[in-house]
């Protein structure tokens, strides 16, 4: 019997007035629909580099949804709905090799399954975070 290694850290969580805001830092791959979107907010050269309370939950949530990875995660405290999946879900093969998929999704993980809404799954098998893209793969030199 192989013994399976220790789950990944849970996502870290940034606490706002209404919004909780998660990163998962394994499934980022540096899209920038963060920082692009709410510098306010997210901004890599702050600590913490998330501040949910420098812009209204709704526009959070707005631009925590464009992130394809799934990395940026929230959870509404205000009485809002949390993110409501993409419906029909949608996939597409990108040329790098990378899986994008939005809708309402259970990931088979090595850690057993998992709810999402947002997913960059890898394409090549070469991950070290699987099943998601970590581009360690082919598709590194495409990232």
């Amino acid at each position: 019997m192989t013994s399976q290694p220790p789950p990944r850290p849970a996502a870290r969580s940034y606490d706002g007035e209404g919004i909780v805001v998660g990163f998962d830092a394994h499934r980022c791959l540096h899209a920038a629909e963060c920082v692009t979107g709410l510098p306010a907010v997210f901004d890599v050269g702050r600590r913490p580099w998330i501040q949910p309370d420098n812009a209204p939950a709704d526009e959070v949530a707005d631009v925590i949804h464009r992130c394809p990875s799934g990395a940026l995660q929230y959870h509404r405290t205000d009485g809002m709905p949390d993110e409501v999946p993409d419906v029909p879900t949608h996939v597409s093969l990108h040329a790098d090799g990378v899986l994008h998929v939005r809708g309402d999704l259970e990931v088979a993980t090595p850690y057993g399954p998992r709810h999402e809404t947002r997913v960059m799954l890898c394409g090549c098998g070469a991950t070290g975070n699987t099943p998601y893209c970590d581009h360690s793969g082919p598709c590194a030199g495409h990232g």
